[in-house]
Parts: structure tokens; sequence; C-alpha cells
């Protein structure tokens, strides 16, 4: 696919509605620090003598110091030990193959894969149809983990994410604003989410279920909630930022460190300004070429190129003191709701959550036009303006990049949803480490380091 040219796809018009908005670079300029002016001493004070400057650490975590840290934030959040909650990671990680297989062996009849937490850790496919399937288990991480079948589902995934695709158009000309879609992988119902006034404008939520099910055949759910559907603008594991040429400066985040088997970079969302000039968290700027943006219906990325081939590493934590290494890329195909995802963005930070939907197409025209069912919507509480482009992992395992959140009214991040890296560039993949980190230092003092694992995503912010 050749790059979109500039006048790109994200950059639509802001569409006024309390259901779907397109808001691209809205984030606030970061205006350059104030110089402070040196004065020489008076003559009769004698100055102190210069401060030995310091060498910050950076810990390269092993792969299982990576995933203990993950497992932190999961046993907050599901209020288990933290020695079940990286058991549970890592029977998540252990059980895709499994996962996997059952997708093959129940193709037919599938609707979807789910994880579940409550009251126990626990793989569950839900099908089409009434001929009930015995309960199984697998061994995953360590643990004995039940297979669960529920069936009576209403549709499968194929039909349901067939009739997103193919009647969007349809579904969109009922309706004053296109609206959010996406497969509920629990029930097999296509989920249409709007706003209040949209669904009132179209004659009410029940009579609009029942046109939109006349027109896609398969089972509807109306979801009618305030929210705004919008891409998190220029502001990755590292920053990067690009002045756009309208005198202020935006910032976004990296992703990961890719390589086309000649040269190599790092990658951002499309949405963000074309020439990003990479931020050391220690001192120093990088710039990037440009190569091109690809941002349409299913995409949102861009590479930037680096002299020097970036370290396939991606900082982890808030501050920027820790960074792991990338060891494995995971499919959208193989990615399950329920999954526990973690993200950092150079506004937010780092923080994790389970995945709500892998068949999701935001609202608006936020891809050039309608986007496609293909993006993955993770639940909040953290996304903002500035994340964009930033990485989705657990462990050392890759999945995505950001593109854009869902937001309420008050301003607090409902879900983010991201681009699986299926989809980079043709000829661009994920770089991956060939071995577990190590403890380095890394001197930052005077000179500007190269991404070089990326303090950005290769050190992919």
């Amino acid at each position: 696919m050749v790059p979109a040219t500039k006048g790109r796809a994200a950059r639509g018009d802001v569409i006024h509605d309390g259901a779907v908005r397109n808001l691209l670079l809205a984030i606030g300029p970061l205006w350059a620090a104030p110089v402070t002016a040196q004065v020489a001493p008076p003559p009769a004070i004698t100055p102190a003598p210069p401060v030995a400057s310091t060498v910050p650490t950076i810990t390269l975590e092993t792969p299982a110091t990576a995933l203990a840290r993950d497992a932190g934030e999961y046993a907050r959040d599901f209020a288990v030990p933290l020695d079940e909650a990286t058991r549970r990671l890592a029977a998540q990680e252990d059980s895709v193959a499994a996962t996997d297989a059952l997708a093959i062996e129940f193709r037919d009849r599938l609707t979807g894969i789910v994880i579940e937490h409550h009251p126990a850790w626990r793989i569950v496919v839900v099908l089409a149809g009434s001929a009930p399937v015995p309960e199984r288990s697998i061994v995953a991480g360590g643990m004995t983990v039940p297979v669960i079948f529920r069936t009576g589902a209403g549709a499968t995934r194929e039909q349901v994410i067939w009739a997103m695709t193919w009647h969007q158009g349809a579904i969109r000309a009922l309706l004053r604003r296109g609206p959010g879609m996406g497969l509920d992988p629990r029930t097999g119902e296509l989920v249409v989410t709007l706003g209040a006034s949209d669904a009132q404008a179209a004659g009410g939520a029940d009579l609009l279920r029942d046109r939109i099910l006349a027109i896609t055949h398969v089972p509807v759910r109306i979801s009618v909630i305030e929210r705004v559907d919008r891409d998190l603008d220029l502001a990755g594991g590292a920053r990067v930022w690009g002045a756009p040429g309208d005198g202020k400066r935006y910032t976004c985040t990296t992703g990961f460190a890719v390589t086309d088997g000649t040269r190599h970079g790092l990658t951002t969302a499309a949405h963000c300004a074309d020439q990003m000039t990479y931020v050391d968290p220690h001192g120093g700027n990088v710039p990037l070429d440009y190569l091109g943006q690809w941002g349409w219906g299913y995409q949102d990325v861009q590479i930037g190129l680096s002299r020097d081939p970036p370290a396939p590493n991606l900082y982890d934590d808030t501050a920027k003191t820790f960074e792991r290494s990338v060891l494995a890329q995971r499919s959208r195909a193989a990615t399950r709701a329920g999954d526990y995802v973690c993200h950092r963005g150079e506004t937010t930070g780092y923080s994790c959550a389970t995945v709500q939907l892998t068949d999701f197409a935001p609202a608006g025209d936020l891809c050039g036009g309608p986007c496609l069912p293909t993006w993955v919507a993770v639940a909040g509480p953290k996304c903002k303006g500035g994340d964009s482009g930033g990485p989705v992992f657990l462990g050392g395992t890759a999945f995505g990049t950001v593109k854009g959140g869902s937001y309420r009214p008050d301003g607090s991040c409902a879900f983010y949803f991201y681009m699986s890296l299926d989809y980079l560039p043709p000829g661009w993949s994920l770089l991956r480490a060939a071995s577990p980190g190590v403890s380095i230092s890394t001197s930052h003092a005077g000179d500007a380091a190269t991404p070089g694992a990326s303090r950005s995503s290769a050190r992919a912010p």
C-alpha cells in the first residue's frame, strides 16, 4: 500500500455531536521553556565548583520481571494475590495456541472466545446454535484452566463482521452521524452505539434497532450513551514532537521499533505530525526522517526512519526508568475479549486493562471516512491526547499501537482503541529481541542519543 498523501485521513472535519467527534490536533501546544539569563557572580564571591553530572540508570527488565510488573496491576484490578495474578497472566499467554485451535474446530458456529476473570480465571467459547458441547480443560501457565461452552448465540462472528462491513453505509444513512459499531463476542449481537439525540432523531432506539435488523439480519443491540470518539491527538513509550507549520509544537508517543530488512525506524500514529523529533528522556533530540503514513480504514500508523537500528525495547513505567524487550507479537485473530493488556502513553503513563471488543469500528470518520471493524477496544480509565501511537503490550508480547479513545461527558476515558500490528505497512515488521534483558547503565550527558532502543519505542515509549 502506498503511503497516503499529506492531507491525510485522520485530519477530518470536526463533527459537533455528543456521541461522535473527530478532533485532530486538539491538544494544547507545548511551549518552549523560558530561558534563564546567566548572570556573572559579583567579583567578591568565588563561584562554587560545578556539580559532577550523574549517569542515569535504565533497567532493562527480564521477561519474568516485566510480566511481574503487569501482574502487579492485575492483582490490584482483580483483588487477587500477586502470585495468582502472575499465574493467570502466564496462562493467558500460554493458552493462545489452545484457543486458536478451538476457533478452528468450531469455526462454523463460533461467535467469540472470551477470557473471564470471575468467579475464576477461565475460557468461555460462545457458539451459535443449540447443540451442547461438554466442558473441557487445558493446562496453561501451570494452571488447569476450565473451558466452558455457551450455546444459543444469535449469530456467528463471521455473520456479524460481514453485516458490519457490507451494510455500514446503509446503517449510517439512517442516522445524522456515523455510529460506533462492534461485535459483542459474549452474545453475538451487533452493538450500535450513539448519542441520545441521534437515537431520538432516528425515531427512538427500538425503531432504529428494528430497521438495522431488517438490513443486516443479525441480532442488534442499540447502546445509547453520551460519549465522544476521537483520535488521541499528537503527543510514546517515549516522546516525539512535531511542528506542522501552525507555529505550535505537538507531541505523540512512539510505538515500536520496526524494519523492512534494510531500513529501521519507529512507529507512531498517522495523524501525528509528519516530521517528528524523538526526545530522549534524559537529554537530547533526534530528528526522525519521515517515510510515510498510512491512515485509512484499518490503519493509523506512520514510520520515522532512524540513522541507527533502534533496540527492540520499550519503556514500561511512567518515569521511563525501566524498559522491557519485545519478544513476540500477538495477532488480532488470536486476541480475545477479556485479555489483559497494558499501554504506555506520553500523557497518561503506564496502565493496564481488559480488552472489550476485538472487532470494533469507531464512530464518525476517524479513518479518512468510516472505519472498518478491525480495531481493538480496551477499557479505560486511562487515555488522553498525547498517547497516540503508544505501544499496547503484555510482558514481552506486542499487540498494537493506540489510535484514539472514547470519552464521557466529564472527559474521563471510557475506552481506547488500538491498531493491531497485523496492519503495519507492507514490507515492514516488528523488531524483536533475541535474548532476555539485563540491567544496563546508559550515559546521556551531552550527546543526543539516536533512538536506540527507542528511548521511544525502541525504547518504544
